[in-house]
């Protein structure tokens, strides 16, 4: 029996004047801390030596802005629900750790390989396809929240979903990882693993529950539905600051190898789009609900960077190939995943039409 019709209503998502225009203030961020980042390097600089265990905290401030409004509208006790999508989870747990990472392997082969082979550093090619592979073994962790809010998708599913794929994470990563990158053993950096999950996830949620509970109390759910419109262009402004800071902090490397900076977001962008189709289209077939089937495929697609970027440096040094293709997977995120959320939205008429 198919879930779309007790999972999703039937009108359209409507989008704000902010949401509306959101491509156009992505570009702008994007040209504006690249600039940012040549006049006022010593600012971004010193920003991003801000980190523990290879995460950046400015960074994790802004991811906090971000998802905790979001984690508002999760009620705990309605988590039990979540089984009736577990075509969703299966769909979007395949994808994930069965094509995925063997897909960007073949993407890091066909690109860097053969087509783009005359074009970059012949010591470096084995480097950058590894960074591919380790930004592509790993589902994205905290940003997740965002796109699905952004296609107003079942926030208990995300939460679950998120949650699921880190448990899996601690047991496949490194054999996954090992086995795509020919090693017979790959030394996982733990610590950033841990501090993501309880930064990202485990802090947020005790957050935005004692806050949720907070605001129940004092007014109803009246009062919870009025801090969410209000915390709404909140967490939009920090993602918008977050791109800043992200481009800022890689400027000066964009300025200085554009074109293998170019070469290697081909391969990241075309397996953004591949998971993400795939994912939506196996939900489509399976009959699940658009607003799973939408942060399924952004699940799918998403990629759990600062992971790969961590254990880039651990495995073959901070000026290392590996470690720039993982950086480039930074850069690429946010704007493709936001183009994705864009075809998601606009497509739900048709995506019902077929899981109906």
């Amino acid at each position: 029996m198919s879930e779309a019709v007790s999972v999703a209503p039937t009108h359209a998502p409507s989008m704000g004047a902010f949401e509306r225009y959101l491509t156009l203030w992505v570009a702008l961020c994007i040209v504006a801390g690249i600039v940012l980042g040549q006049v006022l390097p010593v600012v971004f600089h010193t920003l991003g030596k801000v980190t523990v265990a290879h995460i950046n905290l400015p960074i994790a401030v802004l991811v906090w802005l971000m998802i905790v409004p979001m984690l508002l509208k999760i009620d705990l006790a309605a988590l039990g629900q979540v089984k009736r999508h577990w075509r969703g989870i299966a769909a979007t747990v395949g994808i994930n750790w069965l094509v995925k990472p063997f897909s960007m392997a073949l993407l890091g082969w066909l690109f860097l390989g053969l087509l783009f082979r005359p074009y970059l550093p012949a010591n470096m090619i084995e480097g950058y396809r590894a960074g591919l592979i380790l930004l592509a073994a790993a589902p994205c962790t905290a940003m997740v929240f965002v796109w699905s809010n952004l296609v107003e998708g079942e926030p208990h599913f995300t939460l679950s979903q998120v949650a699921l794929n880190d448990v899996i994470m601690v047991f496949a990563f490194a054999p996954l990882v090992a086995l795509l990158l020919g090693l017979s053993s790959i030394t996982v950096p733990w610590a950033t693993l841990i501090v993501s999950v309880v930064l990202y996830i485990v802090v947020p949620v005790i957050v935005a529950q004692l806050w949720r509970r907070s605001l129940l109390a004092q007014g109803g759910q009246a009062t919870l539905s009025r801090a969410l419109r209000a915390l709404a262009p909140m967490s939009l402004s920090a993602l918008l600051m977050t791109l800043v800071l992200l481009f800022g902090l890689q400027g000066q490397q964009i300025m200085r190898q554009p074109a293998v900076i170019a070469m290697l977001a081909v391969p990241i962008i075309i397996q953004v789009y591949f998971n993400a189709g795939l994912a939506y289209a196996v939900n489509r077939r399976l009959g699940v609900g658009w607003c799973v089937a939408g942060p399924s495929a952004l699940i799918g697609a998403s990629n759990f960077f600062e992971l790969a970027v961590a254990t880039a440096i651990a495995l073959f040094g901070f000026q290392s190939g590996a470690a720039l293709s993982t950086v480039v997977g930074v850069l690429v995120e946010v704007p493709v995943m936001l183009s994705v959320v864009q075809l998601v939205r606009r497509s739900r008429r048709w995506y019902e039409r077929g899981a109906a």
